[in-house]
């Protein structure tokens, strides 16, 4: 038995959990963007059930967790949004499912100039070795996010601004169907299909935002 414990990966486990702490900050920023700008455009649902808050285990989903952890690509409990309420609820719920992946990008942005800005600050030691590490898969972890939601299938963000161009009546048929399209995007994830194009997606549009840590550490390295 010992032998083993000794001959398993223990890399993916320790790298997942790595990943916990940035996973919860992704989705709950997400969730909160969603919220907050459903209730400028006049949807109180989000606030009213109470979904309107820092607390992760308001926006935990286990499967999507587990999913993001271990292969970077996952979801969070939705934050409820009635689109009757908008003005104009297509353009309004178009608007709101935006507001989570921009959220992301955001983020991803933030963490990685304080990447670059605290590499000449923090010094070799394992406690910065550790804080610059979360910072990096946050950043990571938040475009992956980002991108993911982008995809036009339900119920995906990407879906929600898809659909707002159809009209009223198959708009409301298919938001009704939305929820068999998280069965699909477990299948297509799993089984590579998804996941593969993903990945490249997200490591283009990364070594992209590099740029912005130089930035960072340009700075860093003038304080």
């Amino acid at each position: 038995m010992l032998n083993i414990l000794k001959n398993l990966d223990w890399s993916v486990l320790t790298d997942a959990l790595i990943s916990a702490l940035p996973v919860l900050v992704c989705i709950t920023l997400h969730e909160c963007a969603h919220g907050y700008t459903a209730l400028l455009l006049g949807d109180t649902t989000a606030k009213d059930m109470g979904r309107l808050s820092l607390n992760p285990l308001k926006h935990f989903d286990i499967m999507g967790f587990i999913m993001m952890a271990f292969l970077g690509f996952g979801w969070a409990k939705p934050v409820p949004v009635d689109y009757r309420r908008f003005k104009s609820p297509k353009t309004g719920m178009a608007v709101t499912a935006v507001a989570g992946p921009l959220c992301n990008v955001a983020i991803t942005l933030v963490c990685l100039f304080l990447y670059g800005l605290l590499i000449p600050l923090i010094g070799e030691n394992t406690v910065g070795y550790y804080a610059l590490l979360l910072i990096y898969r946050t950043a990571y972890l938040s475009i992956s996010f980002a991108i993911f939601n982008f995809i036009p299938i339900p119920p995906l963000d990407g879906s929600k601004v898809l659909f707002s161009v159809l009209s009223e009546s198959a708009y409301g048929k298919l938001m009704r169907y939305e929820k068999y399209g998280m069965v699909l995007l477990v299948v297509l994830v799993v089984t590579g299909v998804l996941s593969g194009p993903l990945s490249q997606a997200v490591s283009w549009v990364f070594d992209k935002l590099i740029v912005i840590a130089e930035l960072g550490l340009r700075l860093g390295n003038l304080l």
